[in-house]
């Protein structure tokens, strides 16, 4: 009935566990969600206003497909003011989201017979991006306790004639790892030593806590085969807006508005008036958010630490943590085997109603993904369900 290229693809671990923790809490269960990849604050007031105020001036209609002059003059001023990268309007397009961005990149430069580096964990989307363009994705190992850098032995190993292109996401979703200088540049160099499409997902560029954020293009004087993907929906709270954008040569950004401008037509209009505002308007609020963040995370690693048998590394951006479950796997719970991080992450589900996502969706079957995108009050609500579960686990 539905063609194979569906058949490629699979459901969305993370919108799925979402679409639970809701479906709960509408039946009155006191939820813990966990789950969730996107800020609990409210959008700043000054882009709320700025969305009335296109609204009422009819800034509601369609816009040029690959995004407006003024969106994309403001992308270029944000790039040069906090990621030190000079780029004009003629290398961006805007996008529905930096996961529609991803997408239509994809869908340009790769096809049947292409091989692509994804490093594992991953963020759940990138398989299936490249898989349903015909292309295999081929996974790379990353050290946990060195924010989840490269094994370079191992990618090394996985290049041939045949691949095509190379997935980065620092800071990553779902470890919360940040790359050092040293693992970019490496990785850099062996990807266009191999002239390989390098693809820099940035989304979380601005939740870096105890470094500083270096941009990927940065280190590199050729940025023909660097594609930099960033997005308003983290930095400022609009995930439900949809508005990403990609950074690139002139030839590449028109395949992607080509592609877009039989698909989505445009981005919305309204959200990207708001947008230009976010961008070049006050900045103070994500100060702001990314010490509230620090502080959350530094109260669940400490928390999770604290529990019996759970390793969790540091990490230095995003709001996630990832710890290791692996002691509790293959062990019971009340007569129940619990035989992968999908059993534990299920059961933390049925009994406390602590909604996680399975590190099995990301490649990594030995860990739980939590969001920290919460409370400090439901924070510690978790962790004390979460100990009470895991204590009776033999």
């Amino acid at each position: 009935m539905f063609s194979k290229r569906l058949d490629r693809i699979q459901p969305s671990a993370t919108l799925a566990m979402t679409a639970k923790a809701a479906e709960l809490r509408a039946q009155g269960i006191d939820v813990l969600n966990f789950s969730v990849g996107e800020p609990d604050f409210n959008t700043p007031a000054n882009i709320i206003d700025a969305a009335k105020n296109a609204m009422d001036q009819g800034f509601t209609k369609y816009t040029p497909g690959s995004g407006t002059k003024e969106l994309k003059e403001a992308i270029c001023t944000k790039l040069n003011r906090d990621n030190n990268l000079s780029y004009n309007p003629e290398n961006i397009v805007v996008s529905c989201g930096g996961k529609h961005a991803l997408y239509n990149a994809c869908q340009v430069l790769f096809e049947h017979g292409d091989e692509v580096i994804i490093f594992s964990p991953y963020w759940v989307s990138f398989p299936d991006f490249v898989s349903v363009t015909g292309a295999k994705p081929i996974f790379v190992r990353t050290k946990s306790e060195q924010q989840y850098e490269p094994d370079f032995t191992d990618l090394l190993s996985k290049i041939n004639k045949n691949t095509k292109g190379i997935i980065i996401n620092s800071p990553s979703n779902p470890t919360g790892g940040v790359w050092g200088d040293e693992a970019i540049k490496r990785t850099l160099e062996t990807a266009l030593e191999n002239d390989l499409w390098v693809f820099s997902d940035e989304c979380y560029e601005q939740l870096v806590y105890d470094m500083e954020f270096t941009s990927i293009a940065n280190f590199s004087a050729n940025k023909d085969k660097i594609l930099t993907f960033q997005s308003c929906s983290k930095t400022y709270a609009m995930t439900g807006w949809r508005i990403g954008y990609t950074a690139g040569s002139p030839d590449i950004i028109k395949a992607m508005a080509k592609l877009q401008g039989q698909s989505t037509s445009c981005p919305n209009s309204i959200a990207q008036h708001a947008a230009v505002e976010a961008l070049i308007g006050k900045q103070n609020m994500i100060t702001e958010m990314v010490s509230i963040f620090q502080k959350r995370r530094d109260l669940i690693i400490k928390g999770l630490n604290n529990i019996d048998h759970i390793i969790c590394d540091q990490p230095k951006g995003a709001f996630y943590v990832f710890p290791d479950i692996s002691y509790f796997l293959n062990k019971t719970y009340k007569g129940q085997l619990i035989s992968s991080a999908n059993d534990l992450s299920m059961l933390l589900l049925n009994e406390k109603f602590i909604v996680t996502v399975s590190g099995d969706s990301f490649g990594s079957p030995n860990n739980i993904r939590f969001s920290y995108a919460t409370s400090d009050e439901i924070i510690h609500k978790m962790l004390e369900r979460l100990e009470a579960v895991l204590s009776l686990i033999k």
